[in-house]
């Protein structure tokens, strides 16, 4: 009986054996990549304070608008309401949690009388807002309803609630988002809110 062979195809089987090796430190390295791109990306988010974001306003004479004053409130608020003066204007809405958890700081502020503060109310409907304002203090010296939210894409805004020093000038110098803390406040505006009172030279910090 002859004695049978086995034949094998001795170029293919590196070429495989190679291929599979290729293909495994790829699947390996796509992962290791991933997590290193990633860790790049937190690593600078770190760096960054989350509320103070970036905004084309900056520097720049805030949006010409107009706006009705909040249901049960005598004042709206205007571009032309923020000249003469360094101010703050907080975006708030009835339905926003962490506007609530702000709103004393500002009722605190409005006490002091240590910057005057304006209000505008995103999106809201007027007897939710009036009801708002009435349970929880009104520290508003004027306070606008932004009811179809325009003005606050004019002003860049990325949710509420969302607050900003004005110059004397009318200028934005600062936009925080995000819930004002005594930290933040004490840290970062009033230090900018007394430069911009000194020089009022309207530059951005």
């Amino acid at each position: 009986m002859p004695e049978q062979q086995v034949v094998t195809d001795t170029e293919s089987v590196p070429e495989e054996a190679a291929s599979g090796a290729l293909r495994r430190r790829l699947l390996f390295a796509a992962p290791v990549a991933g997590f290193a791109g990633l860790s790049v990306t937190l690593g600078w988010g770190l760096t960054r304070d989350p509320g103070r974001l970036p905004s084309t306003l900056i520097g720049r004479r805030v949006p010409a608008f107009s706006l009705p004053p909040v249901q049960g409130r005598a004042l709206g608020l205007s571009s032309a309401d923020l000249q003469g003066e360094v101010s703050l204007v907080n975006f708030f809405a009835s339905w926003c949690v962490a506007c609530r958890a702000e709103h004393p700081i500002f009722m605190e502020l409005a006490r002091s009388g240590a910057v005057a503060v304006h209000g505008i109310n995103y999106k809201d409907a007027p007897a939710d807002a009036a009801r708002w304002l009435d349970t929880f203090g009104d520290p508003y010296a004027r306070a606008g309803a932004d009811r179809d939210g325009r003005v606050g894409i004019e002003w860049g805004l990325y949710g509420v609630p969302e607050t900003y020093v004005v110059s004397a000038d009318g200028r934005v110098m600062l936009k925080y988002a995000g819930p004002l803390t005594e930290q933040i406040l004490d840290g970062t505006f009033m230090p900018l809110i007394e430069r911009l009172r000194r020089t009022g030279d309207g530059r951005p910090s």
